[in-house]
């Protein structure tokens, strides 16, 4: 059975992320999970969420988006005993890629993964992770290149879905999507 978070679950982890106002720009007020991160009872708490609700899931890698997706998905393939695979900006994976463009609010960017990141198991079934659902633009080139290596994508997880952007419904039409808190 999917788990899910109870009220006060959730005000812990909303209460752990701080607002930061106009950054990167003015009129944005960005999510900053650092402070999640150096809370150990919010981060232990969201971590064992994640681990109960993935763990009958039959996964054989999470992906992890560039950056902030590997710090929860390194986590939780540890705790899932599975593989951790990392999606990368372009240029910054060393072997053989298979790369994914997507738009940005101002021009476009590249996301790569390793043709071979799930040669181990046929027909793997992977997990992508990431912090932050906004526009969905990364989300959705990662879910193709999951897709392009002819692995089984479960689900998408985010910790944050920002609801007002609509970003997850670029999303849906490649796999469930599952956020830990709709903000």
């Amino acid at each position: 059975m999917r788990k899910f978070l109870n009220d006060e679950q959730r005000e812990i982890l909303l209460n752990s992320i701080r607002d930061i106002p106009d950054f990167p720009k003015p009129g944005i007020i960005f999510k900053d999970i650092t402070t999640l991160l150096n809370n150990p009872k919010a981060y232990k708490l969201l971590m064992d969420h994640l681990e109960d609700r993935y763990k009958d899931m039959n996964l054989d890698y999470i992906a992890g988006l560039d950056a902030r997706g590997f710090i929860f998905g390194a986590a939780l393939a540890d705790r899932l005993n599975i593989g951790f695979v990392p999606i990368r900006k372009k240029g910054k994976l060393p072997s053989t890629t298979i790369c994914e463009k997507y738009e940005l609010e101002y021009g476009f960017d590249e996301l790569e993964i390793h043709l071979d990141a799930f040669h181990e198991k046929k027909d793997a079934r992977v997990l992508i992770i990431d912090d932050l659902c906004a526009t969905g633009g990364t989300a959705k080139a990662a879910c193709k290149l999951v897709k392009d290596t002819k692995s089984t994508l479960v689900e998408v997880c985010f910790i944050m879905n920002l609801t007002f952007l609509e970003g997850d419904k670029k999303v849906t039409p490649f796999a469930p999507i599952y956020s830990v808190l709709d903000i």
